[in-house]
């Protein structure tokens, strides 16, 4: 079961954070207005200084267990039909797809994926805007350079996969 410790601090205009607590949890982050704001009603102001309230949950090992977890078969499932662009397709849809045809996640960088094929090696990464596919020279075959593909999200999960699958 988990215990919940509520921490209010009255009359504080400004809460900082140690930057060792701001690195690691990106949940506390600083935001800075460029422009003062305005309020459309002038009679909405407080005159009392702000109240912050923050909520710590202190789980124990046995709550971890209590976490619903997801499994990855339940997001194959949950898949759009495959002729649907990937843009409609939720990130963990598309986490269980990529599992699915061999592709091992990055541990030091979440967007990056590694399948080794019995010809070729390559490296996808989940852009911003694009899907990149760079089939390595240093991978089973007989490629002389780095071979760097780009695919757009508007295409559909079909259509990447027959390419990326296709190989260099």
């Amino acid at each position: 079961m988990s215990a919940i410790t509520t921490l209010t601090f009255t009359n504080t205009t400004n809460i900082t954070f140690p930057t060792s607590i701001s690195t690691k949890n990106p949940i506390f982050h600083t935001t800075h207005f460029t422009k003062p704001l305005h309020l459309q009603n002038p009679l909405s102001i407080s005159l009392r200084k702000p109240i912050s309230t923050i909520v710590l949950c202190k789980g124990s090992v046995e709550s971890e267990s209590e976490v619903p977890f997801v499994p990855e078969d339940e997001w194959l499932q949950k898949l759009p039909e495959k002729t649907k662009p990937l843009y409609t397709h939720s990130l963990p849809c598309i986490e269980a797809w990529l599992k699915s045809l061999g592709f091992n996640q990055s541990k030091d960088d979440r967007a990056l994926w590694v399948v080794n094929k019995s010809d070729w090696c390559a490296q996808l990464s989940l852009d911003v805007t694009d899907l990149y596919v760079r089939y390595l020279k240093s991978g089973p075959g007989n490629l002389e350079k780095d071979v760097e593909r780009r695919f757009s999200y508007a295409l559909s999960r079909e259509d990447i996969e027959n390419a990326v699958l296709g190989g260099p």
